[in-house]
């Protein structure tokens, strides 16, 4: 069984950059697809991107596209989104979760273990 502690939220001025973390517990880790999603106020968790067990491969929402980095270190049970270019709407907490599907995977129900989340506000 794999349990997830996200951090590195918090305030952040639009155009700036935070780099969130996940801690992974647990020996199977390294066998999983790793996946970041975001709950807005008012609205339904959506994916934000995710990478394949060996990290070779990686997919992002295109709302994200280009600004934020999705990367993992299995030999230290890491996953981390680096968030560049930050916008007002990017505004949501941010949950890790894992999937033995492949990265392309965006569905909420193939993953599993979730972190209790990191909040991530963005100002004006």
């Amino acid at each position: 069984q794999v349990q997830l502690v996200e951090s590195g939220g918090g305030l952040v001025q639009a155009g700036g950059s935070l780099r969130l973390s996940c801690a992974a517990s647990g020996r199977t880790f390294s066998l999983y697809t790793a996946g970041w999603f975001r709950q807005a106020p008012g609205k339904e968790r959506e994916f934000v991107a995710a990478i394949s067990w060996s990290g070779d491969n990686t997919y992002y929402a295109d709302s994200v596209k280009g600004r934020f980095t999705i990367s993992r270190d299995n030999a230290k049970n890491m996953v981390y989104l680096q968030m560049n270019g930050l916008e007002l709407q990017d505004t949501a907490v941010y949950y890790c979760a894992v999937s033995p599907r492949p990265p392309t995977t965006m569905v909420l129900h193939a993953y599993h273990s979730w972190g209790q989340g990191t909040q991530v506000t963005v100002s004006s």
